[in-house]
């Protein structure tokens, strides 16, 4: 019996970038669906009831909710082909941090800069450089953070580049010439295509953005 594995999705979401991602480089077939986040499918609220969120990947039946863990578990259930993870114990810890680390950093300071003003905006501004300069820190001279070739890191990181235009533009910062390593290692990612294929255009995303920053009265 084949595989049925089915992505819930909302095409703007970082998050169901990073699974996207993984799916393709590991050339699994899926069905997309997209979801109306005002009015969730039955379905949807079924696969996740408790947090109610896109991503879901459904793999025979079976929800995996969370990006990173469905992320995870892609490379586990599909092994034999472009591992995402690495096989030392220890390298794979410090890459499940670092992709935590963009979990708990990079959204939240994006939305900061997109929906502040003032003194919280710069602060936030702030911060997000000096975490994408942490990053540049750990990626050194690798082509990927994942070495030679895209890994767990780099999925989980470059679906936010797709945001850079609109906080650029929103925010009034240049992410290229504060870290110039991060914008060149993004730009070798989407040479992927799984990547490419993942990723939606900076500028339909900005057009999302300034369409939700209207309807929503933020300035």
């Amino acid at each position: 019996m084949a595989d049925e594995v089915i992505l819930l999705d909302f095409w703007p979401s970082p998050f169901g970038m990073r699974v996207r991602i993984a799916l393709t480089e590991k050339g699994i077939k899926y069905e997309y669906r997209e979801e109306d986040l005002r009015n969730k499918s039955p379905t949807f609220l079924q696969m996740n009831p408790v947090h109610k969120k896109i991503p879901v990947l459904i793999h025979n039946d079976k929800p995996i909710c969370e990006s990173l863990i469905a992320v995870q578990y892609i490379d586990e259930i599909w092994n034999k082909k472009n591992p995402l993870l690495p096989s030392d114990p220890y390298q794979r810890s410090q890459a499940r941090f670092w992709a935590d680390y963009a979990d708990k950093k990079i959204y939240d300071l994006g939305r900061k800069i997109w929906t502040s003003k003032g003194e919280e905006r710069e602060g936030a501004k702030k911060e997000f450089i000096e975490v994408l300069k942490l990053f540049e820190e750990q990626l050194g001279d690798k082509v990927y953070f994942g070495g030679d070739n895209l890994g767990f890191v780099d999925i989980a990181l470059v679906p936010f580049s797709t945001w850079f235009k609109a906080l650029e533009i929103f925010g009034t910062l240049n992410v290229e010439s504060e870290c110039p390593k991060i914008i060149s290692w993004a730009n070798r990612c989407v040479q992927k295509e799984s990547v490419s294929k993942s990723l939606p255009d900076q500028n339909k995303v900005f057009e999302f953005i300034a369409d939700v920053k209207k309807k929503s009265g933020v300035e």
